[in-house]
Order: structure tokens, then C-alpha cells, then sequence
């Protein structure tokens, strides 16, 4: 049953009453479509259409709740009156017009009117399906500062598509209001052509979807958090004085000795919890958490199947059907196919400026997302009361990581400092920087490059040792040790979380979660039912037609319309092309960044030949390090774009799929823009460590990226390579001759440059991408909404100034876009800072300084930047958490071959037990060069000026394990290159297992639940249950009560009770027997 409430405008105050109960008992009594309907919501059109805003004296709407759980109906509500000021009376925006009910949460949609009625709103219309189709309360306009349009004045004209989503807003509104939701519109906003539709979630209406979701409340029983004793109450005591400072002064941080027993919801047991104000038991965050899921479920059935009137809309009826279906859960639906065009809840208010008043938002700009307190741990628990759990699991582990840098920045330092200190005691770099050794060494190309000293590679020999030194290994084996423990820890830290927001015992609602289907899904089931329904209406044409009961087949068709797609599902074969669109697409863009890594390398080739063939000493002395400094660049900027274009690609790629739930959505886009994101950040960094410098033959012998195109092959390429300089016959510079072939490492290895490459690659991405970029483009939307507003028209402009509702300002910030970009900037530069710490232990303090702007950026982006987002509960950050564990992994076994194969460790260790005769690195040098007879040079390899260095060279040296050329095998692999080879192997094996049984003990050793939460949840279980042990005793004894009260009630009847009269023949009776 439905109570209609109408306008009782113009009526006498005594007259009001008896109407509003005649109008009641039309709008109940009568028939759809009757008299007392009809003349209803005759009565509210006019009140709505024909009378100005400011001569109403009071409107009154019903919002009807679902009778069949067991709550009457709302009653009558002010919505306005009359006030000075009724944007400052409504908090500008935050309350209804009456200024009592708060806005839970906001829809926002487009709407046409004609161009001269700025300051009017447009009446609403109804297509003409006729008055039998639509209730007299869908048929009703929504209250609110909807304004006339003027008499006479006709209205602009609406396309088809504008109609209908007119039409479907007004249904998927009524049914709202069905569902027991308040609404309000306003379209007479500041914002030109957008509309807004207030919700408000009454009290019945939270407390009945707080039993649904089942939502863990506080009850009003207390108890005493068990607090440590003895020696760690003391060193808990001296921590909190110490970090006093340095927390936020925010009570929800403060530590806290007692704390109230949540329980899951219920109205049977409203007298457990402490109702005394009943406006703050459910806070801002769980009402919009409650409004959303009501928008998600609602649905709008007979929107779909609306044709109307109109030029086309007899065509392709069944694609109109399908998009006018409003989905199994209306919000997602309606969303994407722009009936609206957003729907959000609203920040507690302003956050800076003057005579602000305080909130939640103002608090945590001031002691959150400020530059100022970057020192201070972060208020997570209110974050999480601000913006759920999802987001303050997310800042939480942010937190946690960032705190977990510090060790790591600490060893990484001292490591660094270790080899800068060692560096003049570094025997092999003595070596290599000793003039009286004068090893000549063989050319580093075919005939352009000339013979060189050892000696003049004495600053990169130098500069490796920083970073390739025993300390090094230690440095790899407690990065491994420390992704295990901060993976721990961090679990703990969520059971902690878990505990204190009461999110145990959270399962069973989140396994809900997941069977929401996506608006994209349904659109997909749907459009394959209509080809089905269409193939099998083709097949029955051929048919005979055998005779059926007219009055069973309408009902079939019927339902057939309704339940069109519950038994129709995507099969495997339905996403097969999606699926093959998805390898081909990976594959290709896999060998896309391949294919620029290869691009890199011939830049690096054709630059280097173009700078060595300069005449100027300076350049050419310099080629190394310009072309290392700007291939890296390159790839930096490489690496920035593709981010943003795979990031791209990867959600095109999963919408193409068409998963069912959004979970499933999220999990396979992560998936996707990881993996290709990981290709494109590390590959460069992959190629420097594992590839460069390990196919690069001998001399006179060397291998070549293009071997049909050999740029030093003769001077007349020079002359094609740069034609405005003459051929040059040599090359002073050992540097310059170096470059010519890139594909060889430095003469102090390979370690030295993939630090450079791996330096540049995460600074840069860290400086440009995750913070110019989070700052800048912010900033520069907002520009460019403010310029379009201003071109728009002076009036416009004006109203732009002035003090806005709180929903028109949300509306200008930025939607949220989840949390998958924060997260994954933040396993990237994970994987810097662990993959490849090997070879750069500075790595962990240059992430320790981003983070630490990273949380305050993120912060200030939440809170001023972006709309509030809808509080989602999560009790752990999902499949992130796996990507760590595997990063975590991977990086064992890339370290262990980055200290193998790129480092010198293993051979140094070879010759220090295997070669050395004394015990010492002497030597050593000389052991890893081989010998090369200059008389074995092939035609035309040999150096065009062998008289380079002022002295006729028979023998030179060049880094390799080759026999020499007085052996009978000459220029083969030698025997020490293979022991060197088992070593590098053996090692990484034992290297491999050794750190991963360390990191699992860690794992086995640490429990994933702390003691003092798994016994405080034991406590809890054994609370309630004593607590409903005495409930159920107060009750029997209530009960027992009762019943005694009833029993002595009864026995003065049985006492008093009056006796039967004696028989005329008993002795008592006068006159009877003697």
C-alpha cells in the first residue's frame, strides 16, 4: 500500500487537514488510474509547474518505505520554507532545503532548456505511454528548487534520446523513493545545463540496510584493551614520549585502553547499541556506503522496454530496447550510458578560508595532506572514517612501506660509504690505474679504433668499486631478508587494522560483492539473448502454427520480456575473439618495447660515430658519457609515454573481455597494465645487465648488431656516415673508439653503467611521472574548466564567484578513477629498489625521499583535488599483495645473477682460491686478460694508424677467457672461462635457495597474526557470548516474573471464590433433615 501526500497550496490552514486525508484516501483507495489518482496528480503538476518558487508557503512530499519489513511510512516532511538566507539555512548544500535531513549522496545528470531561461528550471515531462503506465507517484515530480517556466514560453525542443533518459530518470527516482529514499532536485544551479538530485537515507531506511550488509556497530558495552606489562610497558612508555612529537593530534590516533564491542546490526536487538544520537551513529561514510548499494540494486524494468513516439525510433527496435535496459543494478547502468553523469557523496565542507567550520575534511588537510607535517605519522583511522577502508588500507600500507625504507636507506648508505672508503685499498683498481704496468690493449672495433692503455680506464674502475664490492652480496641478502620481513609485517599490521575497524568476520559479505554484475556485462547477456530470441522467432516461421492458448503465451511473452537474460550467460566461445585480441595485443607490445630498446642501441651507434668524427678533442673525449646520458634519457621518456599508453591499451584490452563483477574487472586490468608496465620499466635496465657486452667476439673477430652494415668496415663509410667531414685515418681517443661499438661494456665493466641506467630510469619516473604529473595535470584541468566557464557568458561568470552549494563545487573537482595508478607506481619503484639493489644500494634512500612527498601528495590530492569517493570495505589490499610476494621473489633470483654474471665477485673469488699464489688480488688483472697476436688481424680489421701510441705493437690484451695465440687451440675458450662459468652457476643456485629458505623462515618464524589481537578477539567472542547469556537470563527471569505475578494475581480468586449452595435434604440447609 502507498500513501500520496499532495500540495495544499491555497487551501485555508483548518481546510488543510481534511484534504490531506482525502487526498490520501484517493490516492490509496482508488484504482490505478482512477478519479482520486487522477485528480492527485493533477493537483501536484499544478502545484509544480504553474506557481512561482517564492509564493509557495510550504510543500509536503511522502516518501514511502517498504511496509513488508515491518516500518510505516514516512510522514509528511517540511521541504520549504521561508528564510532569509536558505543556501546558509541548508549549510550551503550539505542539508535539504528544510535544513534537517543531510545529503547522503548526489546524482548528477545533463538537461536541455532554452537559452533565455538561465535562472529557470525546466518542468518535468512524461513520454506518452499513457496514465495506465505509470503510478501517480513516478508520475510526480521530485521537490526542490525547480522552477517554472514562464507562461507562454514554449519549451525546447528534445530529441528522442533526451526524452527517454528523462523518462528512465524519473522511474529509477520513483523506485528509489520506493525504496525508502528521501530525494530532492535542484536544477536551478550555477552550472549551466547540469541538474542535481539530493538522497537522503531516513533512519529505518539505514538501520534496515545495515542488517542487510551486516555492518558492525559499536554496542554500548565496554571493555579494557589488555595492556602489556613488566619491561615492555616501560619501553612502550618511553616510545610514545619520544614519538609524541611527531604524531598527529587527532583524538582518533590517541592510544586507547578501552574499547566498545561491535556487533553485526540489527533492529531485534537495537537495544544492545547506544542509540542516544541517533544522527551520529552512522557516520558520513557508512550512509553514502548504505545509499550506493541501494542506487546499485535499484532497477528500472519498465524504462527498457519505452519506444514512445518520434522520428526513428521504429528502427532497430531491439537495439533500443538494449540500451534503454537499466541493468540488473540501475547506478553502473545508467552511468554508462549517460542517463547520469555522475553520482557521489559530498565533502564534509570547505577545508581552507575564513569562518570555516571545522570538520573531518579541514582536519585532515591540516594534519594530513600538509607539506608542513611530513614528520608525523599519518591519523589512518581517520582516513579510514573519511574515506573507508579501501582507501586507508591503501595509505596504511603506504605508511608501512615508507617506514619500512628507513633500514633499508640506512644499510644501502653505509654500503655506499663502504666502497668509497675502500676504494684506494681495491687491488684490481690499483692495477688497472698503475702507469708502470703499461698493458697495451687491443683496438675495441675493426680498423677505425686504435690501440689504447689500461690505465686510461682508471675512473670507471674506480667508480665500479663503489658498487661492486663485497659489501654488495651482503647488501643483496638483507634486501631479500627485508622483503620478507616487510611483507610480514605488513600482514600484521593488517590483522591489527582488521581488529580496530572491525572488519573480522568479513567474508560472507564480500563474497556478495563479487555477483554484482557489471553494466557492460549486462548490456553484452542481453544483446546475445535478443539474437537468440531473434534466430528462434526465424525458426518458428517455418513452422506450422499449431493452435495455443492466447491467454498462457501472452503470459510467456511476458515473462520472456522480463527475465530475458537470467539464464543467458558469456561463454568462453562468446569471449574467444576478446581473449586472442588480448595475446596478439600483449605480444605486440612486448616486442614494441623490444623493438625501441633496439632503436636505442642504433642511436647510440650512429651518435657516438657522428661525435667521434668531430673535430673537436674536448667532444670526442666525451662520447661515453653524452651518449650514455642520452640514450637513458631517451629511454626515460620512452618509458613515461608508453606508461600512459599501455596504461590505456590494458583497460581497453579488459573492457573488450567483458568481465562479469567489477572484482573480476579490476583483478584482470591490474594484471594486464602490470605486466606490461613492467616490460616497459625494466627492459632497458634487463638489457644493460644480461645482454650488453656478452656477444662481442675478439679482436679482428667482432660481432656486429647489423653484420651486413659495418660502420667501421672501411673510411668510405665515414664519408657516407657524415659527409661534411673528411676521413679520418685513426682515433686518439680510447673513449671515442670505445663508443663505436656500443654493444661492449666499459672497460671496468658492465656494473657501472646499469647503476647509471638504473639511477636515471627511477629518479626520473619518480620526479616526472609520479609527482610533476600528479601535481601539474590537476592543476591544469581546473585552468581549463575555469577558462570555458569564463568564455561561456558574463552571467555565468558571476555565478561562477559566488558561494556555490556544496554539490555544484564536488561536481568541479575530479572523479575518482580508483587506486590502481597510486598502487602501481608504488610496485614499480618497488621493484627498483629490490630487482637490481645490487647494483645500485642508493636506491632505497632515493625511494625513502619520494614516499615521503609521495603520502603528502596523495593526501592533498584526496582531499582537495578529487570528489569524495564511495567508502568501500576491504580487510586487505587484494592481488597487489601477491604481486608483491612474487617481486619479492623474482628479486632473489635477479640479484643472484646480477652479483654472478654482471659483478666481478665470482671471478675475484675464482682467482683469489683457485689462481692467486700469495693469497692476495694481485694479479688478477692480468689473469682476466687474454693475449692477441697483431699479425692474426683479418683483412681489413687492423688499425689504420698502428703507430698510434708512438711504438710498434706485436701482442695486445683484450678482457676474455680465450687460450693465447701460442697454443694450439689458439682463440678458443679457455678452461678458466668454464671453471668461471660452473662458479657463476653454483652460486647463483646456492645463492637462490640460501635466501629463499631465509626469507620463508622469516615467514614461518613471524606469525601472521600478532598474540596480543588473536587474544583480544578471543576476548570479544567470549564477551558476546556472555553478553547474550545474560540477555537471555534477563529475559527468563523477566518471563519468570511475569508469570509469578500472574499466579499470586490468581490465587485471591481461588480463596475468595464463592461456595455452592447446600441441598434442600443437608443439615446445613435450613429446614433440612433433622
Amino acid at each position: 500500500m502507498l500513501e500520496g501526500d499532495i500540495g495544499l497550496e491555497g487551501l485555508p490552514p483548518k481546510e488543510a487537514p481534511a484534504a490531506e486525508a482525502a487526498g490520501a484516501v484517493d490516492g490509496e483507495g482508488a484504482p490505478p488510474g482512477g478519479a482520486g489518482a487522477h485528480a492527485a496528480a493533477m493537483r501536484v503538476n499544478e502545484k509544480y509547474s504553474t506557481l512561482p518558487a517564492a509564493d509557495r508557503s510550504v510543500h509536503i512530499i511522502n516518501i514511502c518505505a517498504i511496509e513488508d519489513i515491518g516500518y510505516l511510512p514516512s510522514e509528511g516532511t517540511l521541504l520549504n520554507s521561508l528564510s532569509v538566507d536558505p543556501d546558509a539555512e541548508c549549510r550551503y548544500g550539505l542539508y535539504f532545503r528544510d535544513g534537517k535531513r543531510k545529503v547522503d549522496c548526489v546524482l548528477v545528470y545533463q538537461h536541455k532548456r532554452a537559452s533565455g531561461s538561465r535562472g529557470l528550471a525546466r518542468r518535468a515531462q512524461h513520454s506518452d505511454a499513457g496514465p495506465a503506465a505509470h503510478s501517480a507517484r513516478q508520475d510526480r515530480p521530485l521537490p526542490g528548487k525547480a522552477g517554472p517556466v514562464g507562461a507562454g514560453e514554449p519549451e525546447p525542443p528534445l530529441d528522442y534520446h533526451e526524452d527517454d533518459k528523462r523518462f528512465r530518470r524519473q522511474e529509477y527516482e520513483g523506485n528509489l523513493m520506493e525504496a525508502g529514499l528521501e530525494l530532492e532536485r535542484d536544477e536551478d544551479t550555477k552550472i549551466h545545463g547540469v541538474g542535481f538530485v539530493k538522497i537522503h537515507a531516513p533512519w529505518n531506511v539505514l538501520c534496515r540496510e545495515a542488517e542487510f550488509l551486516k555492518l558492525k556497530m559499536p554496542t554500548k558495552k565496554l571493555y579494557h584493551i589488555n595492556e602489556t606489562r613488566g619491561l615492555l610497558k616501560k619501553i612502550n612508555s618511553v616510545l610514545q614520549k619520544i614519538t609524541d612529537p611527531i604524531q598527529p593530534k587527532v583524538a582518533e590516533h590517541r592510544p586507547q585502553t578501552t574499547k566498545r564491542l561491535s556487533y553485526p546490526f540489527s533492529r531485534e536487538k537495537q537495544h544492545l547499541f547506544d542509540l542516544s544520537d541517533k544522527d551520529s551513529f552512522f557516520d558520513s561514510k557508512t550512509r553514502s556506503t548504505i545509499v550506493y548499494e541501494i542506487l546499485k540494486r535499484t532497477t528500472c524494468t519498465k524504462a527498457k522496454y519505452s519506444m514512445g513516439q518520434g522520428e526513428g525510433r521504429k528502427k532497430d527496435s531491439a537495439l533500443l530496447s538494449k540500451r534503454r535496459k537499466c541493468g540488473k543494478y540501475g547506478i553502473t547502468s545508467l552511468l554508462a550510458n549517460g542517463v547520469y553523469s555522475a553520482a557521489y557523496p559530498l565533502h564534509d565542507g570547505d577545508y581552507e578560508g575564513e569562518n570555516v567550520e571545522f570538520n573531518d575534511r579541514k582536519l585532515l588537510y591540516e594534519e594530513w595532506a600538509s607539506y608542513g607535517v611530513f614528520y608525523k605519522y599519518q591519523p589512518i583511522d581517520l582516513v579510514r572514517k573519511y574515506f573507508g577502508e579501501k582507501i586507508g588500507l591503501y595509505f596504511a600500507w603506504l605508511g608501512v612501506y615508507t617506514q619500512m625504507l628507513i633500514p633499508a636507506s640506512i644499510v644501502g648508505i653505509i654500503v655506499f660509504l663502504y666502497g668509497w672508503a675502500t676504494v684506494d685499498e681495491d687491488i684490481p683498481s690499483m692495477e688497472m690505474c698503475d702507469q708502470r704496468h703499461n698493458i697495451t690493449m687491443c683496438p675495441l672495433c675493426d680498423k677505425t679504433c686504435s690501440y689504447w692503455k689500461m690505465s686510461s680506464a682508471c675512473a670507471t674502475a674506480r667508480a665500479s668499486h663503489l658498487f661492486d664490492n663485497p659489501a654488495t652480496v651482503f647488501f643483496s641478502v638483507f634486501m631479500a631478508l627485508w622483503a620478507a620481513t616487510f611483507m610480514e609485517h605488513w600482514k600484521r599490521k593488517q590483522m591489527r587494522l582488521n581488529y580496530r575497524w572491525d572488519l573480522t568476520g568479513f567474508e560472507e559479505e564480500e563474497e556478495a560483492v563479487k555477483d554484482h554484475p557489471r553494466a557492460e556485462y549486462e548490456a553484452r547477456v542481453l544483446e546475445k539473448s535478443l539474437r537468440k530470441e531473434t534466430k528462434n522467432k526465424e525458426k518458428r516461421r517455418h513452422l506450422p502454427e499449431e493452435p495455443t492458448n492466447k491467454w498462457r503465451q501472452r503470459v510467456k511473452t511476458a515473462m520472456a520480456g522480463v527475465k530475458l537474460t537470467d539464464k543467458v550467460k558469456l561463454t568462453w566461445k562468446d569471449r574467444f575473439p576478446a581473449y586472442f585480441t588480448n595475446l596478439v595485443s600483449i605480444i605486440f607490445m612486448i616486442a614494441v618495447t623490444f623493438a625501441i630498446v633496439l632503436g636505442v642501441i642504433i642511436y647510440r651507434i650512429s651518435t657516438a660515430a657522428a661525435l667521434a668524427m668531430n673535430s673537436s678533442p674536448s667532444v670526442r673525449s666525451n662520447i661515453r658519457v653524452t651518449v650514455t646520458a642520452t640514450a637513458v634519457i631517451i629511454n626515460l621518456v620512452v618509458i613515461i609515454l608508453l606508461d600512459e599508453v599501455y596504461g590505456c591499451i590494458a583497460r581497453w584490452l579488459t573492457k573488450i573481455e567483458v568481465p562479469k563483477t567489477e572484482k573480476s574487472f579490476e583483478e584482470r586490468l591490474i594484471f594486464k597494465a602490470f605486466l606490461l608496465k613492467f616490460v616497459n620499466s625494466y627492459t632497458p635496465i634487463f638489457y644493460v645487465a644480461f645482454f650488453k657486452g656478452r656477444f662481442v667476439g675478439r679482436p679482428g673477430d667482432y660481432v656486429y648488431i647489423f653484420h651486413s652494415f659495418r660502420m667501421e668496415e672501411d673510411t668510405s663509410n665515414w664519408s657516407r656516415v657524415h659527409p661534411y667531414m673528411p676521413t679520418r685515418p685513426h682515433l686518439n681517443s680510447v673513449t671515442s673508439a670505445k663508443t663505436l661499438f656500443p654493444n661492449k661494456c666499459a672497460p671496468g665493466g658492465c656494473l657501472m653503467e646499469l647503476c647509471i641506467q638504473l639511477s636515471i630510469i627511477m629518479l626520473g619516473k619518480q620526479l616526472i611521472q609520479n609527482n610533476l604529473f600528479e601535481i601539474g595535470i590537476p592543476k591544469m584541468k581546473k585552468f581549463i574548466r575555469y577558462l570555458r566557464l569564463k568564455h561561456q557568458s558574463p552571467s555565468d561568470h558571476d555565478q561562477y564567484v559566488k558561494k556555490k552549494q556544496r554539490y555544484e563545487v564536488d561536481y568541479t573537482l575530479e572523479p575518482f578513477a580508483g587506486l590502481t595508478p597510486e598502487y602501481m607506481e608504488m610496485i614499480i619503484q618497488f621493484g627498483f629498489v629490490t630487482l637490481f639493489v645490487a647494483s645500485f644500494p642508493l636506491a632505497p634512500l632515493f625511494a625513502l625521499l619520494n614516499n615521503i612527498i609521495e603520502i603528502r601528495l596523495d593526501a592533498k590530492k584526496f582531499i582537495t583535488e578529487l570528489r569524495r569517493p564511495v567508502a568501500v570495505r576491504a580487510k586487505d589490499i587484494g592481488i597487489w599483495y601477491n604481486i608483491l610476494r612474487g617481486i619479492g621473489k623474482l628479486a632473489v633470483i635477479i640479484n643472484a645473477f646480477v652479483i654472478s654474471f654482471t659483478s666481478d665477485f665470482i671471478p675475484r673469488l675464482v682467482y683469489l682460491y683457485m689462481y692467486s699464489e700469495n693469497g692476495t688480488m694481485h694479479g688478477f688483472v692480468n689473469h682476466t686478460l687474454s693475449s692477441f697476436n697483431v699479425s692474426d688481424f683479418q683483412n681489413g680489421t687492423a688499425p689504420n694508424d698502428p703507430l698510434d701510441l708512438g711504438y710498434e705493437v706485436q701482442i695486445c690484451r683484450y678482457k676474455d677467457y680465450r687460450e693465447p695465440p701460442w697454443s694450439e687451440h689458439k682463440y678458443d675458450i679457455s678452461k678458466d672461462f668454464w671453471a668461471v662459468l660452473a662458479a657463476r652457476l653454483a652460486f647463483v643456485i646456492v645463492f637462490q635457495n640460501l635466501v629463499m629458505f631465509m626469507s620463508d623462515f622469516v615467514d614461518w618464524v613471524i606469525p601472521d597474526i600478532p598474540k596480543d589481537i588473536s587474544q583480544q578477539m578471543h576476548k570479544e567472542k567470549i564477551l558476546m557470548v556472555e553478553l547474550f547469556m545474560r540477555e537471555e537470563q534477563g529475559k527468563q527471569q523477566l518471563l519468570d516474573a511475569w508469570m509469578e505475578k500472574d499466579r499470586k494475581k490468581a490465587e485471591p480468586f481461588n480463596n475468595h471464590s464463592p461456595t455452592r449452595p447446600a441441598p434442600p435434604d443437608s443439615p446445613d440447609f435450613p429446614g433440612g433433615a433433622l
